[in-house]
């Protein structure tokens, strides 16, 4: 993956940043949750169309389910875990039951991500609300 690639991904992902949460919307500047940021942002960088359907799904699966379903959507679209992530790349954090919230990597440990109660925010992994949650890295970039 080339160095521009991964700038255009987070250049894409910071210019969502102030678009408000919205579940299971993806329109840029009017509502965003953290799984269709995620489709958006690689969609529109790398002019590629998603090539994942998640389909419906509410906003608290993560509470009630122990399959990790957002795990298996990034192995679907050919995601590897990859142990430090480099810009451009996405973390994934255990909230509830199962790695349910995503984020993409925007530089040392900095990640543009929606939140409920917050929108689309950039946050340092040491900040609330990601600090001490499991998280794993994954790349489609590789």
């Amino acid at each position: 993956m080339s160095t521009a690639m991964r700038e255009q991904i987070v250049a894409e992902a910071m210019s969502w940043l102030g678009t408000p949460y919205h579940h299971h919307g993806r329109v840029k500047g009017a509502g965003v949750d953290c799984a269709q940021i995620l489709l958006a942002v690689y969609a529109d960088a790398l002019q590629i169309a998603p090539a994942l359907d998640v389909g419906n799904y509410s906003t608290q699966w993560h509470l009630h389910r122990s399959e990790e379903v957002y795990l298996a959507w990034l192995a679907e679209a050919g995601a590897v875990q990859v142990e430090q992530p480099q810009p451009g790349d996405m973390a994934m954090w255990r909230f509830g039951r199962t790695f349910s919230h995503s984020g993409i990597c925007v530089g040392e440990g900095e990640f543009v991500h929606a939140y409920v109660s917050l929108g689309v925010v950039r946050t340092r992994i040491t900040e609330a609300p990601l600090e001490g949650r499991e998280v794993q890295y994954w790349s489609i970039l590789k």
